[in-house]
């Protein structure tokens, strides 16, 4: 086993670039949700189905309407992106990654107005839910999932 052949070896370079960039993309679906308690709730949206029994349990509501929402494929953790509604934008801004979560900044607006503003963590293995304002007899709930 002597040398590669020349034609091989910028092959075994690419693939050894790529890969870890391609490893370490994921997609965070990022979610403006009205929770409200209704007589005939309508089914959960599939964004949330993997999470709807912590959902029911914590905020105690029993419907769950996504009103706005994004994906972002996060290449580097520092990209940033916005899930919008009629009246509200959620906007993300990723500042750094770790083996087990995203750094972010989140804003949120209503309309131009902004309501609030907080560095948070988004583990990789579980969700990040925000409790926002009351919006009519419920409730708006910041959803961000790694995927």
């Amino acid at each position: 086993m002597g040398r590669l052949p020349a034609f091989l070896i910028p092959i075994i370079g690419l693939v050894v670039i790529a890969t870890p960039e391609l490893q370490g993309a994921q997609t965070v679906w990022s979610g403006l949700v009205i929770a409200e308690n209704v007589a005939q709730p309508q089914p959960i949206p599939s964004q949330l189905t993997r999470i709807e029994g912590s959902l029911k349990k914590f905020f105690g509501y029993n419907q769950f309407q996504v009103i706005g929402q994004s994906q972002k494929i996060l290449k580097t953790g520092q990209e940033d992106w916005l899930a919008t509604s009629k009246f509200f934008g959620l906007h993300v801004d990723a500042r750094g990654e770790s083996e087990a979560s995203y750094l972010l900044n989140l804003k949120l607006y209503k309309e131009k107005e902004l309501l609030l503003e907080t560095d948070a963590k988004l583990s990789k293995r579980s969700p990040l839910v925000i409790k926002g304002p009351q919006i009519g007899s419920g409730q708006l709930l910041l959803v961000l999932v790694v995927q």
